[in-house]
């Protein structure tokens, strides 16, 4: 426990010098005539030649759970969980990039942390904009419990985060799904935030999965969180499983081979009805495949959002 803690104010501690050393000028600026202290909690104003921009330090943030300025015992007890939160890409690794501090805008109000404080280490900056879902109900507080269980006890599998998996929750239930084919089950978390949406809608899931292990866990997830009714694991190559499926499909959700997206799309795409939705997960410059979003953004029968929060998500909404 003694060696965990000292790593992890050394990654706190490196996390803040990096950003001090991130946040001096290439050139100098106009000076700042007046050294005095600001208030408590601010920073004293800059030497001629530099100039202060506050900063949101992801680490700090992520540790900081209130806000207050300071990691308490019970911030540090809950800080495997905190630092999840900052892998947007969820890979199981936090990068350069998740980790690099931003800055805030000059001018304009600062916003408060959360309980009144100040955001991480004085900063002015929130600790976090985002909530943990609420459950309503019994079952629903279960389905959460056990998407928490997965990603402590499951180790390192593909899968969304918890942000995206928000996202397919709340669009398949936006739309109504009765509908929903997933290419990608692995051990099933996306499959399951579906799940709280076909709970309400009435719907069901027909999720894909090559790798036997995977879809065996899936089932198995799927049975501990109750929703195992509500879906079918199609276990095989989904380049060619897919072929077998009947229209219509309210949402497809494509996050398996990113070489294969624009083959599963092309296959998936004349099931969809009218005002569905086909999305694929991994959206990113580093790892799309620069075909299948020309697809999605050069077809004038849809309307495509990439969505740039958690791993990257493109959104694409089949015309009427």
């Amino acid at each position: 426990m003694k060696s965990w803690f000292g790593v992890l104010v050394g990654g706190v501690l490196l996390s803040v010098l990096t950003a001090s050393v991130w946040a001096q000028d290439p050139e100098p600026r106009e000076q700042v005539p007046d050294q005095r202290p600001g208030p408590r909690g601010e920073p004293p104003a800059q030497p001629p030649g530099r100039s202060f921009e506050p900063m949101w330090i992801p680490l700090a943030a992520a540790l900081d759970a209130n806000g207050n300025g300071e990691i308490s015992k019970e911030e540090i007890a809950e800080a495997a969980q905190a630092l999840k939160k900052l892998d947007k890409n969820g890979d199981d690794k936090l990068t350069r990039e998740e980790l690099r501090p931003r800055f805030e805008r000059r001018g304009g109000p600062r916003p408060t942390g959360r309980r009144g404080g100040r955001g991480p280490f004085g900063t002015g900056q929130p600790a976090s904009l985002e909530t943990s879902p609420l459950p309503k109900g019994d079952a629903e507080k279960k389905i959460l419990k056990v998407l928490d269980e997965i990603r402590r006890t499951q180790g390192r599998m593909a899968n969304v985060p918890d942000e995206d998996g928000r996202l397919l929750r709340l669009l398949a239930e936006t739309i109504g799904a009765k509908t929903v084919v997933e290419i990608g089950t692995s051990n099933g978390i996306s499959a399951i935030w579906l799940c709280l949406a076909l709970r309400k809608t009435d719907g069901k899931l027909i999720t894909h999965e090559i790798n036997s292990n995977r879809a065996a866990l899936a089932r198995k997830n799927f049975e501990t969180a109750g929703v195992a009714k509500l879906v079918k694991v199609v276990k095989g190559d989904a380049h060619e499983t897919v072929s077998k499926l009947e229209g219509p499909i309210d949402l497809a959700f494509i996050d398996a081979d990113k070489a294969g997206y624009l083959d599963y799309f092309n296959k998936l795409l004349p099931l969809v009805r009218p005002g569905g939705l086909v999305l694929a997960h991994n959206i990113t410059p580093r790892m799309a495949d620069p075909e299948f979003v020309k697809a999605i953004t050069t077809n004038p029968d849809l309307e495509t959002l990439i969505y740039r929060e958690g791993a990257g998500m493109s959104i694409s909404l089949k015309k009427r």
